[in-house]
């Protein structure tokens, strides 16, 4: 698990002669396990604020630090290490490689850290398994639904057992039960695994799975409030099969 904390953070944009605040003063600090929503409208920093802690924007000032190390001063090839090793993402998009199946986009990560053929492929078919695609293993991109993809994107995210996952409206391009259930299935593995999960939305419809709300607006931090815990609590049965019963999301 991973502790986050940011220190007075800056970043600006430049848009022609227009400057555009993408970060302004912003600090916090992210417990070992916390599962966090970043919410606010369009442009109010928190996927900047995402992709700072991510490594892939660097403040123009301020300081973030995961696990005492000072992610805004390394270079690029520790940040990319940070990333491989240390990181999962889930993106909006899905970012899945189309020529590869579901469980070869899971192993690819993998693959890039070096870990031999037989574990990948134990640790790949456990994942899926775990995240409601068991069978599916085979299958391209295009022959899943939306939902399914984003689980994909999901066991990817998870394979390499990161201590924190970074997820950008991942459920921007689903429809409201589709996106109920990968929200019931991210809320359980945060649960199961302890991974600390951060992830940005103006999906009003998931962020009461996340214990702690931060709100956002022209790159501050408006408000900050924990829940005593989801409002969105599973209808029985186990945590982690009760939102695979419909396979087609």
């Amino acid at each position: 698990m991973i502790k986050v904390t940011c220190r007075k953070l800056r970043k600006t944009f430049v848009q022609g002669e227009t400057q555009i605040k993408g970060l302004d003063d912003v600090s916090l600090s992210i417990e070992k396990g916390e599962f966090v929503c970043l919410s606010g409208p369009s442009g109010s920093g928190k996927t900047t604020l995402l992709n700072a802690l991510g490594g892939l924007h660097t403040p123009d000032e301020g300081t973030i630090e995961i696990d005492g190390d000072v992610i805004s001063q390394m270079g690029a090839s520790e940040l990319a290490d940070l990333r491989l090793r240390r990181i999962g993402f889930v993106f909006q998009s899905y970012n899945l490689i189309p020529v590869l199946s579901a469980q070869e986009n899971v192993e690819f990560v993998m693959q890039i850290q070096g870990v031999d053929s037989q574990e990948r492929d134990q640790r790949a078919k456990a994942i899926l398994k775990e995240v409601g695609l068991e069978g599916m293993e085979t299958r391209l991109p295009a022959e899943l639904s939306g939902g399914q993809q984003q689980r994909v994107a999901v066991a990817r995210a998870l394979v390499s057992e990161p201590a924190l996952i970074l997820a950008d409206e991942p459920t921007a391009n689903l429809d409201s039960a589709t996106a109920e259930n990968l929200m019931q299935l991210l809320e359980n593995l945060n649960r199961k695994h302890q991974v600390t999960l951060v992830l940005a939305t103006h999906d009003t419809r998931i962020m009461g799975f996340a214990r702690r709300q931060i709100r956002m607006q022209d790159g501050k931090i408006i408000s900050d409030e924990i829940s005593s815990g989801s409002q969105h609590a599973l209808r029985g049965g186990d945590p982690l099969t009760a939102s695979h019963q419909e396979q087609d999301f």
